[in-house]
């Protein structure tokens, strides 16, 4: 059975790649950075970075898997 391609490693070390960013970017140190009483259109500024990475993240996620 042979193994995978060239171009399946390359989508699971973007994947993998991927996964990295979201817990580096969920982790709590850098969170707490977003955590300040600053708002955005009323919205608490760490809502905005959280909704916002996380639909990114969720994003991307679809297009690595979905491209051909």
């Amino acid at each position: 059975m042979p193994g995978p391609g060239r171009k399946g490693r390359r989508r699971r070390e973007r994947i993998i790649a991927l996964l990295l960013f979201a817990a580096i970017a969920f982790n709590p140190p850098l969170l707490r950075v977003f955590g300040a009483e600053a708002a955005v259109f009323g919205w608490p500024l760490l809502y905005v970075y959280v909704l916002g990475v996380w639909a990114a993240v969720i994003a991307v996620f679809a297009w690595l898997v979905e491209r051909p």
